[in-house]
């Protein structure tokens, strides 16, 4: 198991990375508001390494299936994990393409009109092979899992047996073929719209961690660790980053 400094979130992530820029291609170009879109790694990894959970589409048999998913960043990585014996895990590990999304909702946008309301938002896409992951790497990587949605907690829990590692499948996404697309800031209302006598504004949006609720069934006097009871997700979402309205 790599040390718990190794596996915090996108901790392998290179300084010097030559590679600046996901590759952008004719599936991850933006095309619409072509404006909103990103393709330098630093918003792309900001965007991975805030949010908790990914959408992963794929097909399975013919049929389209998108399932939701927590995941881990390691360096130019994402890694993914599910049962063994999953559709999921089972079809990634075959090969086959699969895409990957994740989506932040910073506010709600209300115009003056219903066609200009719109969302505040950050997502990234990113399209892709997955390689199944074993011994070692798989261990370290179930660790950036752990670690991305709960910094510090690698220390403290019990590590995996060799039972329920061979019961999980985890894989590792390549972040190279990607995209980020990004909306801020107030409505754009039409001009001949602006002297409504109609609201118009941002209403920020924020996901915040509560204390912590300690689980019935504890048998010893422990009181929850710090970083449980100060729980805090990396980058922007806090009272100091709300949009003005």
């Amino acid at each position: 198991m790599a040390h718990e400094s190794e596996l915090a979130t996108g901790a392998s992530t290179p300084e010097n990375m030559a590679d600046k820029e996901v590759l952008k291609t004719a599936r991850t170009e933006i095309g619409r508001r072509s404006s909103r879109g990103r393709y330098d790694r630093e918003t792309v990894y900001q965007i991975l390494d805030e949010a908790w959970i990914c959408h992963v589409g794929f097909v399975f048999h013919g049929s389209p299936f998108v399932l939701p998913m927590a995941y881990g960043r390691q360096g130019d990585q994402l890694v993914l994990h599910g049962a063994v014996n999953g559709r999921l895990m089972s079809s990634l590990a075959g090969g086959i393409d699969v895409c990957a999304e994740v989506t932040l909702v910073d506010g709600l946008v209300f115009a003056r009109s219903t066609f200009h309301s719109s969302v505040n938002y950050r997502s990234v896409v990113i399209l892709g092979r997955a390689v199944l992951l074993e011994g070692e790497e798989k261990v370290e990587a179930l660790g950036a899992v752990v670690e991305h949605l709960m910094p510090g907690r690698s220390a403290d829990a019990r590590p995996s047996t060799v039972q329920e590692l061979r019961a999980t499948a985890v894989l590792s996404l390549p972040i190279h073929e990607a995209s980020a697309k990004i909306r801020s800031g107030p409505p754009g209302d039409a001009e001949k719209d602006l002297d409504l006598p109609i609201w118009a504004g941002v209403v920020p949006l924020e996901t915040r961690a509560g204390a912590p609720i300690t689980a019935p069934d504890m048998r010893l006097q422990i009181g929850a660790p710090e970083y449980a009871r100060h729980y805090r997700r990396p980058g922007r979402g806090h009272e100091e980053d709300r949009l003005p309205i």
